[in-house]
């Protein structure tokens, strides 16, 4: 993950100048596999869901591994560490992390049930992040969670990522492993005969092919590691799209964006072929866990079941599955004194991208102890307490337009096509007293939105009938003086409109 904005427009997404930092693509390749279809559809009811950064970098509380990658970006700065001004010293300061890595305060069967309890449907795991750290007992790396050289390697819940899913599992989670393709300690793809240049393999693929078919292979055998000895994995979460297939004539399109405005000719990163052969891999790990949801991140065709767009959300409706991956605090991996949002930001955000067809991927970063900030709980705390009333008007919807008209979000139950309208509490955070109180008017229209002549209206958490009527611009509905002195819920209200008609 990435410190990274992009700009999206309705029908599909504008990458970066460069896009070796986008994380999301034009276009979309639907999969064609029925039990995939089936269970990307499935995965569009969920809506809610974890995602956790977690490695020997927490002990650094830095961006994950970027640092050790030779890039001069302003979100990898090297701080920690003896000599950060020394590239060399720096990463094998880095990398002898393992040996204090000691998560003692590790215990996942909490962090599930915080998640469940907030309403979270699935769950996505750091397996490995790019400076190829395996949170998991790989029998192709010693540099592992479980290596002898690691103080957590005696412990009995040394193989982390076993322990996670289980515990997710055990509460009903779907389970997904993040998986890094590239790998920046694996010899066969920064070899050591070479220093590294970017975040890129090190060496020409092409000049030494049999090197990297082990690189290849090497990748293939971690994966189906995840996919055969860690029980029901419902999504293979990959990072690192520039490791992927490319044509090398689309190169000469590719380097010039990335020369603008450079006098010198020096460029941050290379575009290099690095086919690992995904759709072989996407193919076996099927074999292995039927209907599994492949993300490959960033790389346009099949194996980008769903886009991710990575800490924002888009403007509008996109016409594709897609969930957009939100820290809740600090970055994307643990930072000490991380600032949580709050819990209406939080809520808000969750209607806004459920309402225009998205699903929200939070992302929590346990810290170097194994635990979570008591704020992480908070916050999950109260959107459980919201979505305990509110749920039916976030589970198992669509989009529907005009998705959003001002603060009133939209959203329609797939099966029912019951319309549910959410309207966003506009009070002020910062007010005291008596204006801190979130309020319902005594009556609000729902514009391009009509009611059928028989429709019910209600608002959730509440068993009342409430009036309602067409207007030109949509339904208005009245809300009576006694649910407005006693809501449901605070922070967004949803009423629940039974049948809707195409216009007046």
């Amino acid at each position: 993950m990435m410190k990274k904005t992009i700009l999206l427009c309705s029908s599909f997404l504008v990458l970066n100048a460069d896009a070796q930092y986008a994380h999301e693509i034009t276009d979309y390749v639907p999969p064609t596999d029925k039990k995939v279809l089936k269970k990307l559809e499935d995965w569009q009811d969920l809506k809610f869901g974890l995602l956790m950064h977690w490695g020997t970098y927490s002990q650094w509380g830095i961006v994950e591994s970027w640092s050790i990658c030779p890039e001069d970006h302003d979100f990898n700065p090297r701080r920690m560490g003896s000599n950060p001004n020394d590239y060399f010293t720096y990463k094998k300061e880095y990398e002898n992390l393992k040996l204090s890595f000691n998560p003692v305060g590790f215990t996942p069967e909490k962090w599930a049930a915080a998640a469940k309890n907030a309403g979270m449907k699935y769950m996505v795991f750091t397996t490995k992040h790019h400076d190829g750290f395996c949170m998991y007992d790989s029998k192709y790396t010693d540099y592992k969670i479980t290596s002898k050289e690691i103080p957590f390697s005696v412990n009995p819940k040394a193989n982390i990522t076993k322990e996670i899913f289980n515990a997710f599992r055990a509460e009903g989670l779907w389970a997904g492993a993040y998986f890094s393709k590239p790998d920046w300690h694996s010899e066969y793809y920064w070899d050591p005969k070479f220093p590294p240049l970017d975040r890129n393999v090190n060496y020409d693929p092409e000049m030494y092919p049999e090197k990297w078919e082990k690189f290849v292979q090497f990748t293939h055998n971690q994966m189906m590691e995840l996919m055969t000895d860690y029980g029901k994995v419902d999504i293979l979460w990959l990072d690192g799209g520039w490791v992927s297939k490319k044509d090398p004539t689309s190169f000469a399109e590719s380097y010039p964006p990335k020369l603008k405005g450079v006098k010198s000719g020096f460029i941050k990163s290379r575009d290099v072929n690095q086919d690992i052969r995904m759709d072989e891999l996407a193919a076996k790990a099927r074999e292995k866990q039927p209907g599994l949801i492949v993300v490959d991140r960033a790389v346009l065709g099949p194996n980008q079941n769903y886009l991710t767009p990575e800490n924002t959300v888009p403007e509008t409706q996109l016409p594709y599955p897609w969930e957009s991956c939100i820290i809740a605090g600090g970055g994307w991996s643990w930072e000490p004194n991380a600032k949580f949002m709050s819990s209406k930001k939080a809520i808000h955000m969750l209607i806004d991208i459920v309402s225009k067809g998205g699903n929200l991927l939070y992302n929590i970063a346990p810290g170097p102890d194994g635990t979570w900030p008591e704020a992480a709980y908070t916050l999950l705390d109260e959107m459980g307490k919201w979505i305990d009333v509110n749920g039916e008007a976030i589970y198992s919807t669509r989009a529907i337009a005009p998705f959003k008209t001002e603060n009133i979000c939209l959203t329609q139950n797939k099966t029912t096509k019951a319309v549910y309208a959410i309207y966003l509490d506009q009070s002020d955070e910062t007010a005291v007293g008596d204006k801190l109180t979130a309020k319902l008017p005594a009556s609000f229209t729902v514009k391009g939105i009509f009611a059928a002549k028989d429709a019910k209206v209600s608002l959730l958490g509440s068993p009342e009938v409430l009036e309602w009527k067409n207007t030109t611009h949509g339904i208005e509905v009245l809300i009576p003086e006694k649910i407005r002195k006693s809501l449901p819920c605070d922070l967004a209200w949803a009423l629940k409109i039974s049948a809707v008609q195409s216009k007046q």
